[in-house]
């Protein structure tokens, strides 16, 4: 029997709207993208080239995000039945590995250009100012909606699909800003080495979002037990069932995408019948459910220590004592 999560989006009710958006997103990432190609060989630009070499990872990893989507949309709740949140834990990691990527790009060819800085062309400078605006405008739009739909149905690979946006809002708006101090400055020598030192800005925050993204998607990957402040949430609802359960002997959780799955080991009085047994777990299970967002709990019933756990009773010290 398969044992089905929560009825949320890991078995299909808002993928399509997750799919949807992904795929606007990369739309506008392509259609964008062939200019910022056309401004930066045009221009010289090396703050230009390293966007448009940032920008092609960046539509990799969405395209990714968008398969991902894709195969979670098509079903799979029977076959896998934990869901299939890893794909998104997993994608999320790959795009933060491709904002790493991006990253050694940036610095590399930004170093190369202060040692041999060379002045823009001015036309495609130009053509350069108005795409970035218009890639601040749209990023930001889309970094707005990733987020918004992110409050209302957190998941991992939207949780990356804002940051990824957000990132490249403040990227483009580093290098409007660059654009136009080189060409306000044009007259000075020293405007040669705005546009590549403004590349490492963009290195920056390509560190900071791919940091991010990957620290908070690798440990739920290797299933890292919640956080603490669940852990307390699930130690505070077993004390108020403490009449009902003689010893905990361990708790087990990990997460699957956005759903949470949380095993619990109880005790019960041997002489009491199967029937009050389970009206005890259904009552632990309801509740605990309601307060933890998109978890499933499973109380297991045992009467000896589960094996890689050791007892631990902050919430039913031994009882019968």
């Amino acid at each position: 029997m398969s044992h089905a999560g929560p009825a949320d989006d890991s078995c299909g009710v808002s993928i399509a709207t997750k799919q949807q958006t992904v795929l606007t997103s990369l739309i506008v990432d392509f259609v964008l993208w062939i200019p910022d190609i056309a401004a930066a060989m045009l221009s010289g630009s090396i703050v230009l080239f390293a966007d448009a070499l940032k920008c092609a990872n960046e539509i990799l990893a969405t395209f990714f995000a968008y398969l991902t989507l894709r195969k979670m949309a098509k079903g799979g709740c029977g076959a896998y039945d934990y869901g299939l949140g890893k794909f998104e834990t997993i994608t999320s990691i790959v795009t933060g590995g491709v904002m790493f990527i991006s990253l050694a790009l940036v610095f590399f060819v930004a170093i190369n250009k202060l040692v041999t800085p060379e002045e823009l062309v001015l036309e495609g400078a130009y053509l350069g100012v108005v795409l970035m605006t218009i890639g601040v405008c749209m990023n930001s739009w889309l970094w707005r909606k990733n987020y918004r739909l992110f409050q209302k149905s957190p998941s991992p690979i939207i949780d990356s699909q804002w940051r990824l946006f957000r990132t490249k809002a403040f990227s483009d708006l580093s290098v409007l800003l660059s654009l136009i101090a080189t060409l306000a400055f044009s007259h000075y020598a020293w405007s040669l080495y705005i546009d590549p030192l403004a590349s490492f800005v963009i290195a920056g925050f390509l560190l900071t979002s791919g940091y991010r993204v990957i620290t908070t998607s690798l440990p739920d990957l290797l299933d890292k037990t919640l956080d603490e402040e669940l852990q307390m949430v699930i130690v505070c609802h077993l004390a108020e069932f403490f009449d009902d359960y003689t010893a905990l002997y361990g708790v087990r959780s990990r997460r699957s995408g956005a759903n949470v799955y949380i095993e619990i080991f109880l005790e019960f009085e041997g002489n009491r019948k199967m029937s009050e047994v389970q009206e005890s777990i259904n009552r632990i299970k309801a509740s605990l459910e309601q307060t933890i967002p998109k978890s499933s709990v499973s109380i297991v019933p045992t009467d000896h220590p589960v094996r890689g756990e050791t007892p631990h009773t902050p919430a039913s010290p031994a009882k019968g004592n």
